[in-house]
């Protein structure tokens, strides 16, 4: 799981050294304008391991709901409640919960709140194509990290031409396997109450509690 919130939100920011690709840029530019335009936002997902043959294996799903620098992610047996304070990882399976504390500075690489600022840090980029599926419009971005002791080799973000959402990323660590996020359904502006990002021990019966702060 942690490793999924890693790559989920990877937050690249960007350098002003490097000579960046102006066109993936402005693709880039749009986009995070776009997400930093929501008060809130909602989005069921889909990730996976993609093979040679294209298809995906260990495949999962999951949902994540964003307000500000809160989240609630729910996904393969776990549910993870970010209240802007505390962080709450509850994993089914064993019925607990972990609860650290939140630093929105050692969090910025790894959390869904992040998302739109995936070009902003530790990266350079390109603009690698645009293609159409369904009629659809998309431009592909292809990002490589500039710290040689990344274990990440290549990302690709595919944005909607139209309306600069992401469709999906990809990325390829140094081992070649290569890690498929993509986005199935996506509410802009979604109905987010505050209680939604608290951990309600009552709803959990018999949970075993474990504080790490």
């Amino acid at each position: 799981m942690i490793n999924f919130l890693r790559v989920l939100a990877f937050s690249i920011v960007f350098s002003p050294a490097l000579a960046q690709d102006k066109k993936a840029e402005s693709i880039l530019d749009a986009m995070s304008a776009k997400y930093k335009a929501l008060k809130t936002f909602n989005a069921n997902f889909t990730y996976g391991v993609e093979g040679a043959t294209g298809k995906l294996s260990n495949v999962f799903t999951g949902n994540v709901t964003v307000k500000g620098n809160k989240f609630k992610l729910k996904t393969a047996g776990q549910e993870i409640f970010n209240n802007g304070k505390e962080v709450y990882t509850y994993v089914k399976e064993t019925n607990e919960v972990n609860i650290s504390d939140y630093n929105p500075n050692d969090d910025s690489d790894f959390s869904p709140s992040k998302i739109y600022t995936i070009y902003k840090k530790g990266y350079k980029y390109k603009f690698k194509e645009e293609n159409a599926v369904g009629g659809v419009s998309y431009e592909v971005v292809e990002l490589s990290p500039t710290n040689g002791k990344s274990n990440v080799k290549m990302i690709q973000i595919t944005v909607n031409k139209k309306d600069k959402s992401i469709k999906n990323w990809k990325v390829w660590d140094k081992s070649g396997k290569k890690t498929v996020f993509r986005i199935d359904k996506f509410v802009p502006n979604a109905p987010a109450a505050d209680a939604m990002f608290i951990f309600d021990k009552s709803k959990y019966p018999g949970v075993e509690i474990v504080d790490l702060r």
